[in-house]
């Protein structure tokens, strides 16, 4: 089976925010001092690009981008002059579709008053949120910097200002937190009227503040609980679930996070960003990943200094990398898709597939990769089925 290029996303990576969160592990920096080059830093990534584009050339002739995404830190520390600019100079080197889905993460405590307005103007069509909760004593402890009745007024700030497509991140099992605490923040969040809801459980990752000094959480049961109560909260809404923690209205589900759950292509550009390529020439998947440091990646100028790294992605790792994105879609995926997105024949996973519905973990359809509720409830499980 050849592989296939599947649809292309550029993923945009702003490394600042104002004040580092103690449960969070992506490459984002505090400010401390004097301001981050931000004109300086939007240069930067369009060579990045530049530099991605030559080095990968054949991989991505004839193929444009469907969807953008501003990730960080928080991306809404750049002025919207700043986002155009660089929506713009993305146009001027490869093409874009016409409909692409260009999604700014957002802090309610950093957006300046009338700046959705211009964030609207630059081209971003969607925003998401980082909202977390919405009882103040929790985002305290979650260290967040904005208040629920700041989060509130944010949302419907951006409304006002023309938004119709919003996400809105909530978290559960926080410290402390009991079943009727999870569920008023989703009930608050539904009173917004976002079109989609990403509601996902508090984790104490490797080497942040929470895992060297852990809050004292929700234990698994009550966790469990709040996840399946929100659930019902959120379809009672007109929510629909389509992956482990990602709700949606009708036609709104996350048109970038759905090409990475279907082992999607991306570019990734900006201090830390890693990107994914699939390349038929070479049948090939390959990956490549960014300096970390903002300070070390402005000083490569767009030079090979950028990356941190490229590696091309084994027969024996595929599967497993491909079922952990694939497996997290309550729909799941056409079992067909696995050969043209890995060029692996679909006999490397038929053994791994047999003892996953065995243990009543996937259905049993030929033509479909899908969990069951049980397989959602332990897809962990499910996905080492697939490791080598």
């Amino acid at each position: 089976m050849s592989l296939v290029p599947p649809p292309l996303s550029l993923y945009v990576h702003m490394p600042w925010c104002v004040k580092k969160c103690p449960y969070c592990d992506f490459n984002s920096h505090g400010l401390r001092g004097e301001p981050p080059p931000y004109e300086a830093y939007i240069d930067h990534l369009l060579a990045d690009l530049e530099g991605d584009l030559r080095d990968f050339g054949q991989a991505l002739q004839g193929r444009s981008i469907v969807s953008v995404f501003f990730g960080g830190g928080t991306p809404s520390l750049f002025a919207p002059e700043c986002i155009a600019r660089l929506l713009d100079g993305v146009r001027q080197r490869m093409p874009m579709e016409h409909d692409a889905e260009i999604t700014l993460e957002t802090n309610p405590g950093t957006v300046e008053h009338g700046r959705f307005d211009g964030y609207l103007a630059a081209g971003v069509n969607r925003l998401s949120f980082g909202i977390q909760s919405f009882d103040d004593a929790r985002l305290k402890r979650l260290g967040r910097i904005h208040s629920a009745t700041e989060a509130e007024a944010a949302v419907r700030s951006a409304q006002d200002a023309g938004y119709s497509n919003i996400n809105l991140d909530l978290m559960y099992a926080l410290p402390e937190q009991v079943l009727d605490g999870a569920l008023t923040d989703v009930e608050r969040a539904i009173a917004l009227a976002p079109t989609h809801i990403s509601h996902y459980q508090l984790t104490l990752e490797p080497n942040t503040a929470f895992a060297a000094n852990p809050p004292p959480l929700p234990d698994d049961d009550h966790a469990w609980a709040m996840q399946e109560a929100c659930e019902a909260r959120l379809a009672d809404a007109g929510y629909g679930q389509y992956e482990i923690s990602a709700y949606a209205r009708p036609g709104r589900r996350c048109a970038h996070n759905l090409n990475y759950w279907q082992f999607g292509d991306y570019l990734g550009i900006g201090a830390g960003a890693h990107g994914k390529i699939s390349d038929a020439a070479s049948q090939q998947v390959r990956r490549r990943w960014k300096t970390r440091h903002p300070r070390a990646y402005l000083e490569a100028t767009g030079g090979p200094g950028r990356i941190g790294g490229d590696s091309t992605a084994g027969a024996d790792e595929l599967p497993f990398e491909y079922m952990l994105n694939a497996l997290r879609l309550i729909d799941g995926v056409p079992a067909a898709q696995f050969a043209k997105r890995t060029g692996l024949p679909a006999e490397v996973i038929a053994g791994a597939r047999q003892q996953a519905r065995q243990r009543g973990w996937l259905e049993d359809r030929p033509d479909l990769l899908k969990t069951t509720p049980l397989g959602q409830r332990f897809l962990n499980d499910v996905i080492t089925c697939f490791l080598d």
